[in-house]
């Protein structure tokens, strides 16, 4: 079928889905590590690339295949590599992009592994690399070099919600001969086609929002034309890090529901956004979805949808951060973001522990920031939950203000 013209939720169902002799209506698992040939010139042939076919699971499998096309198609790619982590897919990337003097320009508040994968494994083999705020089109220019030869872009970045420029940071790489990279794990393609925009590759941890039931570990790339896609997908064959087609089953399973999924829990994170900016105990709100924030209308335009990630600061900082998650009794303390479940951590302590204090700092977000994605639970529950939480940190907070009163180091406010 010829999925092109459709919708986007009809592309989630069908795009990449060739139907195969048993007449199944899913994908069939192809839980197989190699493939026999007819003859050895058929073998032959597939080696030198003149038939299509499959020869092992590392280069190539029916199941992986599928969900490659699906994505590919979604991401308007020509063509998509299944990586078996989203750390494998930039991992890949700066394998194939990458060589010794070459320099990067990336997001300041990537995802930590994304950065110390680069600082502490490529800088030994002679890679650069330069962090900056990359929503500020001057920093990305200043932070450019002769010899930068990949832009890195994560938007909206993790945690700090901020959302760059896609079409005009390109432009600016390009105008360098610079490549340019989008992670777009946190919009999906659902909500966000950086390739329209003037990418040249994405990539996703499908982990997250593309599988969205927290039982898959995954990643995928996207390229824009064919040359970038045979030198990614040689880079992931060569480093062997391929998806398995079970892995593959499931997050083409999970790939199904993803726009009814987005849809629900946006509208709940829009409505939980809203209720934090109103609570007196909360310091700063970071969703895109609001008015407040400062890229709001870069998002409407870039964008499709606001998404269901909230950053947010308490009063009180890291300690009422920690009290926050510790007493949340429905959303569950873990890191990961995109599943049906409503998760909530702490960065500096758990998905950024990676980055020094000061760090952390420079790339826009303090120790005291609390990371909350928003699931398909209903809102007014996810509200109470917060809600008592907070009152037991409003609670423990008061109770030590007594006591430092009683010992005689501050007094005690009026209660009114």
């Amino acid at each position: 079928m010829d999925t092109k013209h459709l919708g986007i939720n009809s592309k989630l169902i069908h795009a990449g889905h060739q139907a195969d002799a048993s007449g199944s209506v899913s994908v069939p698992i192809y839980q197989t590590s190699t493939f026999a040939f007819r003859n050895a010139a058929h073998g032959a042939a597939l080696f030198a690339g003149e038939e299509e076919g499959f020869i092992y699971t590392r280069i190539g499998n029916p199941t992986i295949g599928a969900l490659e096309d699906c994505v590919a198609e979604l991401e308007s790619g020509c063509g998509g590599i299944a990586t078996s982590s989203g750390m494998g897919a930039i991992c890949t990337v700066y394998l194939a992009l990458l060589e010794s003097g070459a320099h990067m320009v990336s997001t300041a508040s990537v995802y930590g592994p994304s950065r110390g994968l680069m600082e502490k494994h490529f800088s030994r083999f002679g890679v650069q690399s330069t962090y900056v705020d990359t929503s500020d089109l001057t920093q990305v220019e200043r932070a450019l070099r002769p010899n930068t030869k990949l832009l890195y872009v994560e938007t909206p970045s993790n945690p700090t919600m901020q959302v760059t420029d896609i079409e005009q940071v390109s432009a600016l790489a390009h105008a360098h001969d610079c490549l340019v990279v989008v992670d777009n794990t946190f919009a999906s393609p659902y909500l966000q086609q950086p390739l329209k925009l003037g990418a040249d590759v994405v990539l996703h941890s499908v982990t997250k929002f593309i599988n969205g039931h927290a039982d898959v570990v995954g990643g995928i790339i996207v390229a824009q034309d064919m040359d970038l896609y045979q030198r990614l997908r040689k880079a992931m064959v060569n480093s062997g890090c391929n998806m398995d087609p079970h892995q593959a089953f499931l997050v083409l399973r999970g790939l199904k529901t993803l726009g009814i999924r987005v849809e629900r829990a946006q509208h709940s994170a829009m409505e939980i956004a809203g209720w934090l900016e109103r609570q007196p105990e909360v310091k700063t709100v970071r969703y895109i979805g609001l008015e407040s924030h400062p890229q709001h209308d870069l998002a409407k335009r870039q964008m499709s949808g606001f998404g269901s990630m909230i950053s947010f600061e308490l009063e009180g900082g890291m300690e009422a951060g920690r009290l926050l998650m510790d007493g949340v009794r429905i959303a569950t303390l873990a890191v990961s973001l995109g599943g049906v479940e409503t998760l909530i951590e702490h960065p500096a302590s758990m998905t950024h522990a990676g980055l020094s204090s000061e760090e952390r700092c420079a790339a826009g977000f303090s120790d005291g920031l609390v990371r909350y994605s928003v699931g398909i639970e209903d809102a007014e529950d996810l509200i109470a939950d917060l809600r008592q939480a907070l009152d037991a940190v409003s609670a423990q907070s008061l109770g030590r203000t007594r006591e430092r009163a009683v010992s005689g180091v501050v007094k005690e406010p009026a209660l009114a």
